[in-house]
């Protein structure tokens, strides 16, 4: 008798465990890297300036931007770290990264361009993945509440995705019966 072949496959507890563990350090990464700069903010500014003075931007832009981006850094950071308004941390993150890879290409400084995209990798992995964002204030707030973001948004597997897309009522065997159909 055959020994069955062992099923492959993600476990949803498991994926939960390994987002909020990568949330958490992505967050503190990205806190402290804030943190860092805001004590001394105009002097940060100022080095943006010099830094940016042979590319056609201009100075005050430089400076506002050297301003806001170390707030911007440990605001998200701290909301990513806590999982408090993950989605909208995210998104906010990812549009500080844009601010920065813009600068730093202008700049052709391809290492630390390098490093950023790494970082919006990053980025990406968490909103694409925040559906498994249980383990979270947001969750926490969602389910005092009676519903959570994971039960709203998330489908299960391809099954749930040909749901959303010839609709609920729709059986698996009628699924199944179409997909034959289509293939003939």
């Amino acid at each position: 008798m055959a020994t069955p072949e062992p099923v492959v496959g993600l476990r949803r507890k498991d994926v939960s465990l390994a987002y909020v563990l990568l949330r958490i350090l992505f967050g503190i990464s990205f806190f402290i890297t804030g943190f860092g700069k805001v004590g001394n903010i105009g002097g940060f500014a100022n080095a943006m300036v010099d830094m940016f003075k042979d590319t056609f931007l201009p100075a005050e832009l430089v400076r506002l931007t050297g301003a806001i981006i170390p707030p911007a850094e440990v605001i998200v950071g701290l909301l990513i770290l806590l999982g408090l308004f993950t989605r909208w941390a995210l998104i906010g993150g990812f549009v500080v990264m844009m601010i920065l890879h813009t600068g730093i290409t202008l700049l052709k400084n391809w290492d630390t361009a390098a490093n950023q995209l790494i970082y919006c990798l990053i980025f990406f992995l968490l909103l694409a993945g925040v559906g498994f964002n249980r383990f979270s204030l947001d969750n926490l707030i969602a389910s005092k509440r009676g519903t959570t973001d994971v039960e709203k948004d998330s489908t299960p597997g391809i099954l749930g995705f040909a749901q959303k897309l010839w609709g609920k009522k729709r059986s698996r065997r009628h699924l199944t019966t179409s997909m034959d159909l289509r293939r003939s």
